[in-house]
């Protein structure tokens, strides 16, 4: 394990949440704000009287409002905070709401810091039992900026089983042990693909390199997801899978996924 870095700042909560989840890749292309969102939603479907929270942190490249169905500008508060977005029983915040959809954000990293304490701090999040957190890809300005500023339940690495992804995984491993974050576990997306027609298996990006991370950085599996036309496609349309085809392979991937996540949570951070 990689050593914790100088010495951490004070973490401030954010009121009112009792965990904080980051669902990081530190490399794109993974696929990490689908599992990001069908995560939430699958959570909204186990723990049904729950209340949940996503927030993109992806400033320069934010998906979840064309993942979730969402666009316009979020209201404001007597008190100043803006009023997250809702889709499917989730309460959404994100840069793409902020920004022209088709602007690019050209920011130094000041800019950027600022812009994420905005979308922490400056959200009506309320009470929420959950906030997942879908953070940009890379181990930058970004991730230290959220990592050392508030207390998290603790992240989950998402990759797939390509060895050019494996080394980024790696990464975000010796990241989140730096700065002191608690890593619940890995999640392998595009694991397999299985033939609509006959049936047949294929481990397109490779095959046990995930299960082997696992082991020797001793951080557990909490579940795989299949290469799954019908995921790419709800999600491209707005309405994820778990929402558009709850009993589907894909879903059910996502269920047992929040289960395993739930076994590995600790307990609720302090207010």
């Amino acid at each position: 394990m990689a050593k914790v870095i100088g010495k951490l700042p004070r973490k401030i909560p954010i009121p009112g949440i009792k965990h904080v989840i980051l669902v990081s890749s530190a490399k794109g292309g993974v696929g990490k704000s689908t599992v990001s969102v069908n995560l939430a939603l699958a959570l909204k479907a186990v723990e049904r009287s729950s209340k949940i929270g996503l927030l993109d942190a992806d400033v320069f490249g934010p998906s979840i409002p064309k993942l979730m169905n969402l666009s316009g500008q979020p209201e404001i508060t007597n008190q100043g905070l803006m009023v997250p977005l809702v889709n499917y029983g989730l309460h959404v915040m994100s840069m793409g709401f902020l920004v022209e959809e088709k602007k690019a954000v050209v920011w130094r990293g000041l800019m950027v810091m600022s812009a994420i304490q905005k979308l922490l701090r400056g959200v009506a999040w309320g009470p929420l039992d959950y906030l997942i957190v879908d953070m940009p890809p890379g181990t930058g300005d970004t991730q230290l900026s959220i990592t050392q500023n508030i207390p998290v339940s603790g992240s989950i690495v998402v990759t797939t089983p390509q060895e050019i992804a494996l080394l980024d995984a790696r990464r975000g491993i010796t990241m989140f042990n730096q700065v002191g974050v608690p890593i619940l576990g890995l999640v392998e997306n595009m694991s397999i693909f299985i033939c609509e027609k006959c049936g047949h298996g294929t481990h397109i990006f490779g095959h046990s390199g995930v299960e082997n991370l696992s082991r020797e950085e001793k951080v557990p599996l909490l579940g795989s997801i299949a290469l799954d036309r019908s995921l790419r496609e709800s999600c491209d349309s707005g309405k994820p899978i778990v929402v558009a085809q709850p009993d589907s392979k894909s879903s059910q991937s996502f269920t047992k996924l929040v289960h395993n996540l739930i076994n590995h949570l600790p307990g609720p951070l302090p207010s």
